[in-house]
């Protein structure tokens, strides 16, 4: 004997049925759904390789369930990785001292002494 009542049996075995026109339509949906969220994470991957000033403008016009549909953290990593690795050498830049009384030359720094750089937050 079944536990389980006849009228939930019936519900359980409900099908809908599409006619092949329906399929074709609903075919259609969700490949046109699927072009235009791969076109959405485009142009936010390309929003994400852009300065922090114009990202920061596109992202200010998102609603929040943008962030549920989108694979955010892989493209923001992707996007913020870099290119440097590990043994490769350092970019060349110039910062100036806190004193303000000149500008060190990290080219010039780095040929007459080993230099370690740390990058942080001492606050």
């Amino acid at each position: 004997m079944s536990t389980v009542p006849q009228p939930v049996f019936r519900a359980l075995k409900f099908r809908p049925r599409l006619s092949p026109r329906g399929r074709k339509l609903a075919a259609r949906i969700l490949a046109a759904l699927l072009l235009l969220w791969i076109a959405f994470v485009g142009f936010i991957s390309w929003a994400m390789h852009q300065p922090p000033e114009k990202f920061g403008r596109v992202m200010a016009h998102m609603p929040w369930p943008v962030f549920l549909v989108l694979p955010f953290e892989t493209l923001w990593n992707e996007a913020r990785g870099g290119t440097l690795h590990l043994g490769d050498a350092a970019p060349d830049f110039s910062l100036v001292k806190l004193d303000k009384t000149g500008t060190i030359h990290f080219p010039e720094l780095n040929k007459t002494q080993p230099v370690v750089m740390v990058f942080g937050s001492y606050t």
